[in-house]
């Protein structure tokens, strides 16, 4: 088998693995639906290349909002790599004790809200404590890691938990131990990752779940939509009224930072 076959028969493995998770599919997408038909919005964060599967989430063509993207340029920034704002640092950060409750500081959450944390392995530092801020402050929460990679990692906790230690529903990404897919005959390690694949299968299969309550409840989303689709009026249309509920949630967030 070649390797560019080897990998998509491992991203159709990682497809099977995502569509035997549709009931757990379902309740995330019941409990984003409450939270974005409340008025409030669902939180998403992932550390590293986990930051993928936020930004595919809220904004781009086919999302809408009621998303609240939580992304950290310390612990996300990769294109430079090494010098100022390399990779040395942002893999440093997302093992630092204290810095998600710093993120959250900024955010005026309610029980209504719900989390969605993303985290191959579900064990370095700064998701683990973002899932744990969440659930204190009664904020329901979703992980996503790649099951396989998060059973065979070490926490970097100094009591071993593990993102799944705080999360009331656990999906799968489907991805192997170490993510990489393909083996090459003379190359002593795999190349070419799948957890992006899978997370992606995952959030956009919560997404259109998501948007079907919606639309049941009555409150159909502001889909961002393509021109060519919709023609560019409705399309510009239909990217102010996204931004602007984007916008009208967020301040929700502000209104009451801080002590009474």
């Amino acid at each position: 088998m070649k390797p560019a076959e080897s990998y998509l028969a491992g991203a159709r493995a990682i497809v099977e693995t995502v569509a035997a998770q549709l009931p757990a599919i379902a309740t995330a997408a019941d409990w984003f639906a409450a939270t974005i038909l409340t008025g409030r919005m669902v939180h998403l964060f992932g550390s590293g290349h986990s930051r993928i599967m936020v930004e595919e989430m809220w904004p781009r063509y086919g999302s809408f909002p009621g998303f609240n993207p939580i992304v950290e340029l310390s612990l996300s920034f990769h294109n430079l790599v090494v010098g100022a704002n390399g990779q040395r640092q942002a893999m440093f950060l997302e093992n630092v004790s204290g810095l998600a409750e710093r993120i959250l500081r900024n955010y005026d959450l309610k029980p209504t809200d719900t989390a969605l944390i993303v985290s191959s392995s579900g064990c370095n530092v700064v998701p683990v404590e973002m899932a744990e801020q969440f659930q204190r402050r009664g904020v329901r929460v979703v992980a996503l890691v790649s099951r396989a990679h998060a059973e065979a990692s070490v926490s970097r906790r100094a009591d071993g938990k593990r993102l799944t230690d705080f999360a009331d529903l656990i999906l799968d990404t489907g991805a192997p131990v170490g993510d990489a897919m393909v083996r090459i005959d003379g190359l002593d390690t795999p190349v070419a990752p799948g957890s992006t694949v899978g997370g992606c299968l995952v959030v956009n299969a919560i997404k259109a779940e998501v948007a079907a309550r919606l639309t049941a409840a009555g409150q159909p989303p502001k889909v961002l939509s393509a021109g060519v689709i919709v023609g560019s009026a409705r399309a510009t249309e239909l990217f102010e009224a996204a931004y602007d509920e984007h916008a009208h949630r967020l301040a929700q967030l502000y209104a009451h930072v801080g002590p009474a």
